[in-house]
């Protein structure tokens, strides 16, 4: 696709987006902001994500415009509310970009991710960060946020040299979990071993999120092959004989299931 017909697409789309804010556009858009758009925005990143990890470059494409939709919708509030467009959020990530990568837009002759780094701290500072945690958005998942929680904190050099230091803290958080004494301090400690299980997984250079993904995925096709063997009694039938289902699922023996009804 050319440049020209790039630029063509994205002021097409700037200009609908504008019309249905306007006067006598769509009543539920000219409602919005900031705030009601946001679940929205989340929703159609993992969207994206989805496409990405069925394969589904056609769905891929749509999910990605609906991205896109999303920050053209949030651009044109700033815009209405005289803070900003879209032409200053490219601006900013252009000149982030060229600003990060001085070995290739600058005068850097050797560089890479540690350059990358740096600039982010500097970054931060100058947004007047001050201290290692700041800055990671409290809207991220859970696992990733933890993961980047710890990150940060091993930058400092506040970490354990290797993964026997986590994996013994997992063994201790188990512990604390059984020994709770109610449901409050139970919750705590289920928050304290998971927190503990992603860096563990972190020392072992598991990404936790993708892991926990992959886990569901797996947990998904197992029981709808089980349930599919199970057929319309598979509610009824004892727990011996659905975990029979299930191991046999796990050695692949029901690749092909065929219904017990």
């Amino acid at each position: 696709m050319s440049e020209q017909r790039t630029s063509a697409e994205i002021d097409r789309l700037v200009a609908i987006m504008a019309r249905l804010r306007g006067p006598g556009g769509c009543e539920w858009d000219r409602a919005q902001t900031f705030a009601t758009i946001a679940p929205y925005t989340i929703e159609e990143a993992y969207e994206v994500a989805d496409a990405i990890a069925r394969g589904a470059v056609d769905e891929l494409r749509d999910e990605l415009g609906d991205l896109l939709l999303q920050v053209v919708f949030h651009s044109r509030i700033a815009e209405e509310d005289g803070a900003f467009a879209l032409a200053d959020v490219a601006a900013a990530i252009s000149d982030k970009m060229e600003r990060r990568h001085p070995h290739i837009f600058g005068d850097v002759i050797e560089g890479g991710h540690h350059l990358w780094e740096e600039v982010k701290a500097a970054e931060r500072a100058d947004k007047g960060a001050a201290g290692a945690l700041d800055g990671v958005a409290v809207a991220l998942p859970a696992l990733i946020r933890a993961e980047k929680l710890q990150k940060r904190a091993a930058r400092t050099g506040f970490d354990w040299p290797d993964a026997s230091g986590s994996r013994a803290k997992v063994d201790e958080e188990l512990a604390e979990v059984e020994q709770a004494r109610d449901q409050a301090e139970r919750v705590e400690e289920i928050g304290d071993l998971l927190f503990a299980v992603v860096n563990w997984a972190r020392h072992l250079g598991v990404d936790s999120e993708e892991a926990l993904r992959a886990a569901n995925a797996k947990f998904e096709r197992r029981f709808r092959a089980i349930e599919a063997a199970g057929g319309a009694g598979f509610v009824a039938l004892p727990l011996e004989e659905k975990e029979a289902l299930w191991q046999r699922v796990k050695v692949g023996g029901l690749i092909n299931p065929v219904r017990l009804e």
